[in-house]
């Protein structure tokens, strides 16, 4: 028998501005419709909110400010990809987009999608209209609804767990993608191009009512006229896998198969999500939990049972504290998931047993499963440019064009080419040589490949300090630092953010910056390699020249009293914070540490990339071997 719910834990009667703007949009249509249409460089505050819901961020350029003048207005738009699938003709649009009307660059984000960066007003309907045209869309791609779904994007074809995630991810997708005529109305002018059609089973899952799930005679059938209270993020994986954050995620479904590989049905995270506010205790980062076990035929059901919980009992009062981490929080999983089967219809099963999650990011040449290959590139940030020998860009597009090769785009913003021949192998290989970019991620230093870092200024309008301009700096410090300690071989999870909403998860990282102020981050130190544990807050406020003095006795614990094979991360955490700041308020600094790490020149794009190549092939630190060769140079003045 299935208990009663419990009450809504937000006041009804007090929402907040933006759900007016919402109930006043006629489901996301104005006032968008009418500004784009108006001969302007920006919309108004009211149509911004509304703009998100499209796939859109509206952003000034705060490198151009200019102290009297109108913002520098540009647009960024999102993609949505379930599973991170980009098709061949898709990427050569956004290519083309990115040069056209763009800054021309394209960024791989952290959900598997890619954004465009400086587009102006005048040009976001064109740009829109190319990228639907083109097999794409940015419907739901931001906004109070269900965000991009991710899915391990490894293309395994001889594991059936990786081929029902995908499927799985890509049919969530369709499931809660708004119904609204809105996007095409303003965007194709009534044109509805669909990339992909819908299976007859989703369109049957959306419009069954369950026990209160759907609003009928409602444009909006799930999500109603209010949307979502806040934004709400789905990942699918497979057992094992844990390349697509798992615990960060509002819900997560686990792929659950028999010995014979069919799908029986799937386990069920829910309440993850790392949105907080510096110096509001009420928000704050959290991991999801176990929730419970779903057979596949009830999936759907069970989705919308989750969505419809949030959506109805959500803080609609307060939008920081409006995610459902904090209604499960509140609630406590029990009543979660009492009011979920009451919408469900029946009692949920019991989660089922699960092996150890390990993070895995599917770099370099793999085997697929059946006879062609897969290629993980490294997109250090996510971001797609050329610049100088390093010809990124250039390069993804000559492989696109010659090999009309799909991509999947992966959660650490990185790009995996599939479905290759394995005779094409050795032209692709020559290609991405001629361009600067390496496929052997051996070859790449282990701070930079785990490292992950948001957009931040100049454009992002929450960003309170650096981000993705600052981290291959800092990156490159600490590696100065660690191997100035004798720990050439250590490396571990770095994550960097602008602000504490943690686009880039630092929160789950070994080591987080989040930005606090300018020129300074709050650090957390103590996930775990795998990210499959919440890091904590360290210090509040950390000055970026302070990094070394800072990081110095913190490794040095690391380095004297770790256990064997222990990650930096484990060692933060089975320590404690207390017995790491006791050390470093006794440490006394060595003459050979962090006093030299400050010595910094900088080099050309090209040396920098033999010296590491170098380094790497005799297994020693950089900074050793510019050393030998800078005294080996000096002897020669003699």
């Amino acid at each position: 028998m299935v208990k009663s719910a419990p009450a809504p834990i937000a006041k009804r009667d007090q929402p907040s501005k933006v759900e007016g703007i919402k109930e006043r949009s006629n489901f996301l249509r104005e006032p968008v419709a009418t500004q784009i249409l108006e001969d302007t460089t920006h919309f108004t505050e009211e149509a911004v909110q509304l703009l998100k819901f499209h796939g859109s961020y509206q952003q000034d350029n705060r490198d151009n400010r200019v102290k009297g003048q109108e913002k520098d207005y540009q647009f960024m738009l999102r993609t949505r990809n379930p599973g991170g699938f980009i098709p061949p003709q898709l990427y050569l649009a956004l290519d083309n987009l990115s040069d056209e009307y763009g800054n021309h660059t394209l960024r791989v984000t952290t959900r598997q999608g890619f954004q465009l960066h400086g587009i102006l007003k005048k040009n976001l309907k064109a740009a829109i209209a190319s990228i639907v045209k083109n097999m794409g869309s940015t419907l739901g791609a931001c906004g109070d609804l269900n965000r991009n779904v991710m899915a391990p994007p490894a293309p395994f074809k001889n594991r059936a767990e990786y081929q029902y995630a995908w499927e799985y991810a890509n049919n969530i997708a369709d499931l809660l993608t708004p119904q609204t005529g809105a996007y095409y109305e303003i965007w194709l002018d009534g044109e509805k191009i669909i990339s992909g059609e819908e299976t007859e089973e989703v369109k049957a899952a959306r419009q069954r009512n369950g026990n209160g799930t759907i609003i009928h005679g409602s444009e909006e059938p799930i999500y109603g006229t209010h949307y979502m209270p806040r934004k709400f993020k789905v990942g699918v994986t497979v057992p094992g896998d844990n390349s697509v954050d798992l615990y960060s995620q509002d819900l997560t479904l686990v792929v659950i198969t028999n010995d014979q590989g069919e799908l029986e049905g799937f386990n069920v995270f829910a309440g993850g999500g790392f949105g907080r506010t510096h110096n509001k205790e009420e928000t704050f980062a959290r991991v999801a939990d176990e929730i419970c076990y779903v057979e596949k035929n009830d999936v759907y059901d069970l989705v919308k049972a989750i969505v419809a919980t949030q959506r109805d009992y959500g803080d609609r009062t307060e939008r920081r504290h409006a995610r459902l981490k904090y209604l499960i929080h509140e609630w406590g999983v029990d009543n979660f998931r009492t009011q979920v089967e009451e919408y469900f219809g029946k009692s949920v099963a019991p989660f089922k047993p699960l092996p150890e999650f390990k993070y895995y990011d599917f770099l370099g040449w793999n085997e697929q499963g059946d006879g062609k290959l897969f290629l993980g590139i490294s997109v250090e940030n996510g971001r797609v440019k050329d610049e100088g020998s390093f010809q990124l860009k250039t390069a993804l597009r000559q492989v696109v064009e010659q090999f009309n090769l799909p991509m999947r785009l992966t959660p650490h913003h990185n790009i995996i080419f599939y479905d290759i021949e394995p005779e094409n192998k050795s032209a692709i290989q020559e290609l991405l040589h001629r361009c600067g970019i390496v496929d052997d991620p051996n070859t790449i230093e282990p701070l930079v490949r785990y490292a992950m870092a948001c957009p931040a200024l100049p454009t992002c309008g929450l960003a309170i300090t650096e981000s993705e301009r600052a981290i291959p700096g800092i990156l490159e410090r600490i590696r100065n630092l660690l191997d100035n300690l004798g720990l050439q071989k250590e490396h571990f999870v770095v994550r960097m953010t602008g602000c504490p909403n943690g686009c880039a998860r630092p929160y789950m990282a070994e080591l987080g910056f989040v930005g606090s102020a300018p020129e300074s981050y709050q650090v957390w130190l103590g996930g775990s390699p795998n990210q499959t544990r919440l890091a904590q807050p360290y210090v509040d406020k950390l000055h970026h020249n302070d990094i070394e003095s800072f990081l110095e006795p913190i490794f040095v614990y690391f380095k004297n009293f770790r256990e064997y094979g222990e990650s930096f991360g484990d060692f933060c955490h089975r320590l404690g914070f207390a017995a790491l700041r006791e050390f470093a308020d006794t440490y006394k600094p060595e003459a050979t540490s962090s006093s030299k790490s400050r010595h910094r020149v900088s080099i050309r794009d090209e040396v920098y990339t033999k010296l590491k190549a170098a380094a790497n092939s005799q297994d020693r630190p950089m900074t050793e071997l510019v050393n030998e060769a800078l005294e080996a140079y000096f002897e020669t003045l003699v």
